[in-house]
């Protein structure tokens, strides 16, 4: 998964552990407060970053290099932390994880990412929550609640919307297809780790994700560095920041607003990514955003706020 993937996601089970730990903590403090937007800023300026790295780098190459860098500090922090508490058949999920939500949900935001505005796969990646629910229905046999089904409807109905001012629109195969495709294996990827957020640190197990999804990008590594290395210097920090903003400092930050607010209700300024990464492609790329790409990411990120506050509580 892009490592603005690894949102709130990753922790909606976990809200009333943190809730319970976000009472002995003063939620008006400037720590809380900076670590929130430590997250927002790192998780929103992702899809600007690969988006200019993708000037010099192909997409494959570029996931590979930018996770094999990733994958130093997640092996620092696995050899400090020492995790013991996975089973062994956990090690199967954490490498389907892998390949799912760092190898192939990055692989196909890239290509997306080819020819789709960075803007515009903030927000279709943005509709990841809307492909938990169809999988929680299809495979988890949940009920879909007439909210749910709104939400859904209308979260689509703004990725076409978006989509009908990208390149080739919602044809099968061109960017915005693929980068749906990379929200539904961010969705599947989360499910898949249900379990092991019930005993395991949020922080290990993404390590120890990002470590099988370097595994499985080495095939282009070999491609990344040449590439990389005949980049320009702004090139190298964009892939350096790919490595270390959004999975290190984000997440870190991430935890610790999770800890002080409860997920609940930081889950609310997750809203401000999509938006955030809009303004964030346009000052670094000059990406003009295109009326369909406002008013379709604005029915889709409604779509998500309906599922999100009201589609599972029906």
């Amino acid at each position: 998964m892009s490592m603005g993937v690894l949102c709130q996601q990753m922790f909606v089970w976990h809200t009333a552990r943190m809730n319970k730990k976000a009472a002995d903590i003063p939620m008006t403090t400037f720590l809380p407060a900076l670590a929130v937007a430590g997250t927002v800023i790192t998780w929103s300026f992702s899809f600007a970053a690969i988006g200019y790295a993708l000037r010099e780098v192909e997409p494959l190459p570029l996931a590979a290099i930018r996770f094999a860098l990733a994958a130093v500090f997640a092996i620092a922090w696995i050899a400090w932390r020492r995790p013991r508490c996975f089973l062994p058949g956990d090690f199967f999920v954490l490498a389907i994880s892998g390949l799912l939500g760092i190898a192939t949900y990055n692989v196909l935001l890239n290509l997306g990412q080819a020819t789709v505005s960075a803007g515009a796969a903030g927000f279709i990646v943005n509709t990841q929550p809307l492909f938990m629910v169809l999988l929680a229905v299809l495979f988890l046999k949940e009920r879909f609640s007439r909210w749910s089904w709104i939400g859904t409807v209308l979260g689509f109905s703004g990725v076409a919307l978006i989509a009908s001012g990208q390149p080739g629109g919602l044809s099968f195969g061109t960017g915005s297809t693929l980068i749906m495709l990379a929200a539904a294996c961010a969705a599947a990827y989360s499910i898949l780790q249900r379990p092991l957020f019930a005993r395991a640190e949020p922080l290990d197990v993404t390590a120890l994700v990002i470590v099988a999804g370097a595994l499985a990008l080495t095939p282009w590594l070999s491609a990344g560095i040449s590439q990389v290395m005949r980049a320009r210097p702004d090139t190298w920090l964009m892939v350096m920041f790919l490595a270390i903003g959004p999975g290190i400092i984000g997440q870190s930050c991430w935890t610790y607003a999770l800890k002080s607010f409860g997920a609940a209700r930081a889950g609310q300024f997750l809203y401000l990514v999509p938006p955030f990464s809009v303004g964030l492609a346009w000052l670094l790329l000059g990406e003009i955003p295109q009326p369909n790409t406002v008013l379709g990411g604005a029915l889709a990120l409604a779509g998500v706020v309906i599922v999100n506050s009201w589609g599972r509580r029906s």
